[in-house]
């Protein structure tokens, strides 16, 4: 930060860079002359050289804390109101003018910024590439720019620029001369701010003009727990993401050498957990501790008898009913999908995937085009198990996923069936996108209570078939369970067969 105690200017230079400023002025107002606001750039900028003259900063030293200094000063220059300095409008003629000198050489700033303006014309031809409409390339042409100009303000360079300046951007009180509006920057601005800054970002990176994101270094342990969770057990990716989360929440507490764990630590590591835990979230403590010791053991790390030092969390096994709705609201929600919008034709095939075949979420996110046997009318599961199956293709959900390949799915070189509707068409991340479709459509049904989530769809399915008279081999054999006593839970809900089986209540009538 500069200070009034600046080396004063004296002689002959201080001379050459007062004529140099008089002339950048009057070029500045040449071109300023004949807008609007003329008059209030005008005395903007002659105040601002008046003010550096009067503390004696040179114009090389002019930064961004100057020109704070300056909106902060109380100003008692003569010809200027003291007002004006605190009027943002002003401030951002202010800012103006900083730019046009920077632009001419007179304030120095990163050069390594200039390449990132100079690919601005090649990020709008990407962004076409990409399929972007016309609104969102406006809107994340018109951050970059912002964010460009930001940065050189703020001094940062091309080489310091990571994602916490997203973030500072997203956020900061805008008085850029390059901000496309004013007024209070919204929950909304702020979201459009970040996005535009992020993807902007993301390209300068591909291109190789900002450093890539450090990653920080997995822990040696934690690589190979994964190579083993994948090489040797055969875990799916969620479930690899959910082990590793969790084994990183206690993995110091066991401490560095396998060889000298004990029986205590890993039992505290259960027991000794925030009350604000769910018991579910306990117990998945248990089971990748579990999993964690025999994959230690397996390596002759640790003493294989540990592993039962891990508390078991009680586990009962069909002791509630499954949680269904009724028919009549899984044609409500099917119907509630507007077939006339993209979204519409796509979430259809999405709930009608999981309502007739009884999908898990996962096995919808994670389709591709290849599982799909047009001909045969089948459809290839793999399952959290990664064992594949084929299953029958029903009509209606047949039609409804031609439909959306045909009418909606934009021609990509990606292979998952179900993308993002909006530019860049990723795929959908997870089960968790698939969740937020069946919401939104319960809440177009007005299907309110019950159980929630995608997973509803197959216990709805399969307590459907119950009451149909359908066996529970068969039943089994849609769902994909490996084991029947999974299946025999679905027996609970056949009320007709369970009145035939029940005995007579002894002696007098139950209360």
């Amino acid at each position: 930060m500069i200070t009034s105690s600046s080396p004063s200017l004296n002689g002959p230079l201080q001379h050459r860079q007062k004529v140099q400023a008089d002339t950048l002025l009057a070029n500045y107002l040449d071109a300023q002359r004949g807008c609007r606001s003329f008059r209030r750039r005008a005395s903007a900028a002659r105040h601002f050289l008046h003010w550096l003259r009067l503390r004696r900063v040179p114009l090389s030293q002019v930064d961004v804390s100057v020109v704070e200094r300056f909106k902060r000063h109380r100003c008692q220059c003569s010809s200027y109101s003291p007002r004006q300095p605190h009027q943002p409008e002003y401030i951002t003629d202010v800012r103006r003018f900083v730019g046009f000198l920077e632009d001419h050489g007179a304030i120095p700033f990163p050069k390594d910024l200039g390449p990132a303006v100079a690919v601005l014309p090649a990020y709008c031809d990407r962004l076409v590439v990409l399929r972007y409409s016309r609104g969102c390339r406006s809107m994340l042409i018109s951050a970059a720019e912002h964010f460009v100009h930001w940065l050189r303000l703020s001094r940062i360079g091309a080489q310091d620029v990571d994602d916490s300046d997203v973030e500072r951007f997203a956020r900061h009180d805008c008085q850029c001369f390059l901000c496309r509006k004013r007024g209070t920057l919204t929950a909304s601005g702020v979201v459009r701010r970040r996005r535009g800054a992020a993807v902007f970002l993301q390209f300068l990176r591909d291109r190789g003009l900002v450093p890539k994101r450090s990653v920080p270094e997995e822990e040696p342990r934690i690589g190979a727990f994964r190579t083993w969770l994948v090489h040797r057990c055969g875990a799916t990716n969620q479930t690899v993401i959910r082990y590793l989360a969790e084994s990183a929440r206690w993995l110091r507490s066991l401490g560095e050498d396998p060889s000298r764990y004990d029986a205590v630590t890993i039992r505290n590591i259960v027991l000794d957990q925030p009350t604000n835990r769910s018991h579910r979230s306990v117990g998945l403590t248990a089971t990748v501790l579990r999993a964690y010791l025999r994959f230690l053991a397996a390596s002759g790390a640790c003493r294989p008898e540990l592993v039962n030092a891990v508390p078991k969390a009680p586990r009962r096994r069909n002791a509630g009913l499954p949680r269904f709705i009724s028919p009549a609201a899984i044609e409500r929600i099917v119907t509630s999908c507007p077939v006339a919008t993209p979204a519409g034709v796509r979430d259809r095939a999405v709930i009608l995937l999981l309502a007739r075949l009884g999908l898990r979420a996962g096995d919808v996110c994670q389709l591709r085009l290849t599982d799909i046997d047009w001909f045969n009318a089948l459809l290839r599961v793999e399952g959290k198990s990664r064992r594949p199956a084929q299953l029958p293709l029903p009509q209606d959900a047949g039609d409804a996923l031609l439909a959306y390949i045909e009418q909606v799915r934009p021609a990509v070189q990606e292979d998952r069936v179900f993308l993002r509707i909006h530019a860049p068409f990723r795929p959908l991340a997870s089960s968790a996108e698939i969740a937020r479709i069946v919401a939104k459509a319960r809440g177009r049904a007005g299907v309110e209570g019950g159980p929630t989530g995608a997973h509803v769809f197959r216990h709805s399915l399969a307590t459907a078939m119950v009451r149909t008279g359908s066996s529970l081999e068969s039943i089994g054999a849609v769902l994909r369970h490996r084991s029947p006593v999974t299946t025999a839970i679905y027996a609970k809900v056949d009320v007709a067969m369970l009145a035939r089986v029940a005995q007579p209540w002894p002696g007098d009538a139950s209360c």
